[in-house]
């Protein structure tokens, strides 16, 4: 990934000027997109243009467009007029909004139905949207930029499901690959004839000559579509994980299999009213379960991701620069958050600078979770003393933040936590906790530990606050103010110190001006 950035070359990972008050991107600080797929109709309104934009407004109608396509070779009547009386209310919601425009794609139902013309004619005559209806390719395509949105980094397998149609594509270096398209859509697979046995040998063919065409695809497997996060949540009640956060939730070959089996054998209502998932959805999961467990079957990946991000976030990637879509989401992120929450902007460059000694060692895609924390330290300050800590958590673990693993979220969330709070214990998060090991635990306790000793020496300006220097040998840490740091060193910041380095295991040692100010 190429971040750029104004800072020297040594900077591990480097802060750079935010590109969301950049002219060339202010276009894209509201952007409206429809998704018209077989089983739902939605609209997203996406705000901002930092890297990774907030959803300013989502609405998902499920109309079922695709079901009987296959029969009757035509969209599902109903689901034609409540297709319609959506889009009538999204042209009306964009207006109010004062959008521009806003970007409608169709896809499988709308470019298999013999009437799907007809449909998107009526459409613009009614409420003057244009429908694009994109073939399997770009489908697949959009798709996988979404994904890129979200992981820039990212190589692997996408595979979306919709109602109607499954699109593959790869992913390498920032860019889209071979792209295919298939049948394999629940709605579609549902009306095949011969039964189970009939339709378990259909999709284990069709698989196969999909693989055939894509090649070995052995890396990640990038889950995009409704019945995939459907089945993410039915797998995270199975194994009562904590964090029902799906974006980047993870899974393995054996665990898929368990669920896929849970879901075949057990109770459908009792699993969906567990896992929450929406009736209309769940006739769908069975059908979409056969499909997933012979993917992993054949396709083998090494292990697998879900995600939020897919062809309304790629609708969104297709229109940054490159420059933008360079940028890390996450701290984009944050550094529109600090811009608009913080007390002091631009406070958490210079947090960073003066607590990054302290972390000497630790592995490089560590830096960008610390650099994150340092942008966001002081943007829940408007909250209540007595709940900020644990708002601070709830925030970073929940939050709408791209480019972030689970194990990062509760990382980041403890370390803003010990912004705040000296202590965890007592809290209603303890069972997140573990998602990390006992020593990424302590190391997110130095970090906020860190940057509440660092908020106390709060400037206003350029100026260092001191420099920090550890000496693991000697079992100390050394603080050399600066003049300016010097003034600002008072009894509950020599605490906070104190509380720092006790959680390092270290004796703390201050200087300034040359004079010994504790030993």
């Amino acid at each position: 990934m190429n971040i750029q950035s104004d800072r020297s070359s040594d900077d591990p990972v480097p802060f750079t000027t935010p590109l969301f008050d950049d002219p060339s991107v202010r276009a894209l600080s509201r952007v409206g997109v429809v998704d018209v797929g077989s089983n739902s109709v939605r609209l997203v309104v996406f705000d901002g243009a930092a890297r990774s934009p907030a959803y300013f407004y989502n609405e998902k109608i499920m109309c079922a467009l695709g079901a009987g396509v296959s029969q009757t070779g035509k969209l599902n009547p109903l689901g034609r007029e409540r297709a319609m009386a959506a889009m009538v209310r999204f042209k009306a919601l964009a207006d109010r909004m004062g959008l521009p425009d806003l970007n409608v794609v169709a896809t499988a139902a709308m470019r298999d139905a013999e009437d799907g013309p007809e449909f998107v004619e009526m459409v613009e005559k009614k409420t003057g949207l244009k429908i694009w209806v994109i073939n399997g390719e770009e489908e697949a395509r959009l798709s996988a930029q979404g994904v890129l949105l979200g992981w820039p980094g990212a190589y692997g397998l996408i595979c979306d499901i919709g109602g109607s149609s499954m699109e593959l594509a790869e992913i390498s270096d920032g860019e889209v690959g071979r792209r295919v398209t298939s049948n394999l859509g629940p709605l579609k697979l549902r009306d095949l004839k011969g039964g189970q046995s009939g339709r378990k040998a259909h999709i284990r063919k069709t698989l196969a000559d999909l693989k055939k065409q894509m090649g070995e695809q052995r890396d990640r497997l990038f889950l995009v579509g409704g019945s995939w996060r459907a089945i993410a949540r039915i797998d995270m009640l199975r194994q009562k994980y904590p964090l029902h956060v799906l974006h980047e939730y993870r899974m393995d070959a054996a665990s898929v299999t368990k669920t896929v089996e849970y879901i075949l054998t057990g109770d459908p209502e009792e699993i969906r009213l567990a896992a929450g998932v929406s009736s209309s959805r769940m006739d769908l999961v069975p059908i979409a379960a056969e499909v997933l467990g012979e993917i992993v079957r054949q396709f083998k990946p090494k292990d697998i991701a879900i995600s939020s991000y897919g062809i309304r976030e790629g609708m969104l990637y297709e229109q940054m620069p490159q420059r933008l879509r360079d940028r890390d989401p996450l701290i984009e992120a944050c550094h529109f958050a600090e811009s608009k929450d913080a007390r002091l902007p631009g406070f958490g460059a210079q947090l960073y600078d003066f607590i990054r000694p302290l972390f000497q060692g630790v592995p490089e895609t560590r830096w960008r979770i610390i650099q994150a924390a340092c942008l966001l330290h002081d943007v829940t300050w408007r909250a209540h003393p007595d709940y900020r800590a644990e708002l601070c958590f709830d925030n970073a673990t929940r939050a709408n933040l791209g480019g972030l693993k689970h194990s990062e979220r509760v990382y980041l969330g403890l370390a803003l936590l010990h912004r705040y709070s000296n202590k965890r214990d007592g809290t209603r998060f303890e069972d997140l906790f573990n998602l990390i090991p006992e020593e990424l635990q302590v190391e997110a306790e130095i970090l906020g530990k860190a940057m509440r000793f660092g908020a106390m020496l709060w400037l206003n300006d350029a100026s260092d606050l001191g420099e920090f220097t550890v000496m693991k040998d000697e079992g100390r840490v050394e603080l050399r103010l600066s003049k300016s740091g010097r003034s600002l060193f008072g009894e509950v910041a020599e605490a906070r110190l104190r509380s720092l380095c006790k959680s390092m295991g270290v004796e703390p040692r201050v200087y300034a001006d040359g004079e010994l100010l504790i030993e």
